[in-house]
């Protein structure tokens, strides 16, 4: 293929994608070339792009690159591979899908792009948890990637000759996650359906300028500079608790702070003249973190104004100032189970909390912060519940704490003196066993994490100032320890499982900490 002559005259880059010719224009990144350019969809941008999440990661050469920070000139005459181009793809994706390796599948993408390219005797978990430094996954807990990278490497799949339907799967899958999504190998592969990877080619783009207005660009590049975009930071700055524990004479308190979702894929939609937005749920719903529907709204308003379709982008940045929090709080709880909740004010958190602790006196409160939402994983019932069981009797007869969720699902967990998270679920039929157990890996995950590590530095004024997806505290592969799940079996009506094993895993993280009063117990 001849190159094109780029912006001012300047020569076209030419290389090769996948074991095709390809020229793109001159200046910007390899990740602005493959998306913007070339229409390769496989690649993410999660981090806004700052090379902290690893979404986007190819081959250049045959070695991992993270694209969004190599300059695309770099790759002139050298050889780009992506998941798309990748020899054994489908292998990886069959693995990834058969032992639950991917959820909504944002990050798996790069996370076998760097799997592929390890030496064979580094596929083992410890040289797989390693090579996740370079990446971030908020759905799976990382034992399942682990798993899913040590069924390659011995050539043998799982057995799920009992497969379930796929409609099964997917029922299961939205029972967790909340909203619709699809389950599978394409999952893997990132083909799952995000809602920036089907926006109409010839889409103007959307971004949210400093003032908070919206800017219109013909491209990814133009928007960016209309809208004078400047990377996020992570400070230095400590983390604060807005709420004071209520004055009683308590048997436990507990303060929470400002915790970011830290969902992969930033929300994002697009619509054309007259028509219906794109959800920004694509393929997941964040755990709660994309019910608002902004941008949908923004989108069609856009896209009318404009006579085009238009995609509306959320850059990292963005999803801290504007995306939803679980409400901050500060609790105290008697022994006989009452107990008093100041909570930052928001719409629905009374009687989340009360629907599983009808003897707190729930107290809003106003603070200058974030937005703050019941619609995130728990939010509210699941500190309450955590309150509730840290009451339960314990000792070395009956190591477990148990949640009941709303909904009806149990979970119950213990932390062995090794640090292993042991988990029982019972939800109902679990109609696709894997599907249930990676989720309650990835809720396990999660709720370490809140406990022990996870926190966003909010100032008195309310502003943010952890701007990057490193900023979150979200444990990373090499500190996450095993995680072991028994389904307890029922033929009864499905329901939500993992919400529930959120619950009793932070509730035996916290008796870990010594019952320790503010979260998280790490704070840095």
């Amino acid at each position: 293929m001849t190159a094109a002559p780029g912006a001012a005259g300047a020569p076209a880059v030419a290389f090769e994608l996948d074991g095709r010719p390809v020229s793109v224009p001159p200046g910007g990144t390899l990740l602005d070339a493959l998306r913007e350019s070339l229409g390769v969809r496989s690649v993410k941008d999660g981090c806004s792009p700052q090379g902290q999440c690893g979404c986007c990661t190819v081959w250049v050469d045959g070695q991992p690159r993270v694209s969004c920070v190599t300059p695309v000139a770099r790759v002139a005459g050298r050889s780009v591979t992506t998941v798309d181009g990748l020899p054994d793809a489908g292998v990886w994706a069959a693995a990834f899908a058969d032992c639950g390796g991917s959820q909504c599948g944002f990050c798996t993408p790069g996370i076998i792009m760097r799997c592929a390219a390890l030496a064979p005797d580094r596929l083992d978990a410890d040289g797989v948890r390693q090579a996740m430094l370079a990446h971030l996954c908020r759905c799976t807990g990382w034992q399942p990637v682990v798993e899913s990278v040590a069924a390659v490497a011995v050539g043998t799949a799982p057995d799920r000759s009992d497969r379930p339907d796929p409609a099964a799967s997917e029922r299961r899958a939205a029972l967790e996650g909340g909203v619709a999504q699809s389950v599978g190998s394409h999952v893997a592969l990132g083909a799952g359906g995000f809602a920036d990877d089907t926006a109409p080619a010839d889409a103007l783009v959307a971004l949210r300028s400093g003032d908070g207005e919206w800017v219109v660009g013909e491209t990814l590049a133009e928007a960016r500079v209309l809208s004078g975009k400047v990377q996020g930071r992570r400070t230095t700055a400590p983390l604060r608790w807005p709420i004071e524990v209520p004055a009683g004479d308590w048997v436990r308190t507990l303060r929470t702070t400002w915790v970011e979702p830290a969902y992969l894929e930033p929300d994002a939609s697009w619509c054309v003249p007259g028509g219906e937005p794109m959800s920004s749920h694509g393929n997941g719903g964040a755990f709660g973190g994309k019910q608002s529907g902004e941008l949908g709204a923004v989108a069609r308003r856009l896209a009318d104004a404009h006579g085009r379709a238009v995609r509306v982008i959320a850059t990292r940045e963005d999803v801290v100032r504007f995306g939803p929090k679980r409400p901050p709080l500060a609790a105290g709880v008697r022994a006989d189970g009452t107990g008093v909740v100041h909570v930052v004010r928001t719409d629905g958190i009374a009687d989340a909390i009360r629907s599983v602790a009808p003897g707190f006196e729930v107290v809003e409160v106003d603070v200058a912060g974030l937005p703050t939402s019941v619609a995130l994983r728990g939010a509210g019932w699941v500190e309450a519940a955590v309150l509730l069981a840290s009451l339960q009797p314990f000792g070395p007869a009956d190591p477990w704490y148990e949640v009941r969720g709303p909904g009806g699902g149990v979970g119950a967990a213990m932390i062995d003196d090794d640090g292993a998270i042991h988990v029982r679920v019972s939800a109902g039929d679990p109609l696709d066993a894997v599907v249930l157990r990676s989720y309650c890996i990835g809720a396990a995950h999660m709720a370490l994490g809140w406990v022990t590590s996870e926190g966003l530095s909010v100032d008195e004024l309310g502003e943010p100032h952890d701007l990057t997806i490193r900023s979150f505290g979200v444990l990373r592969a090499v500190d996450t320890p095993r995680i072991d799940v028994e389904i307890v079996p029922s033929d009864g009506e499905p329901v939500n499982g993992s919400d529930a094993v959120f619950a009793a895993v932070a509730t035996a993280a916290w008796a870990r900490s010594g019952w320790a009063e503010a979260w998280p117990v790490s704070a840095r």
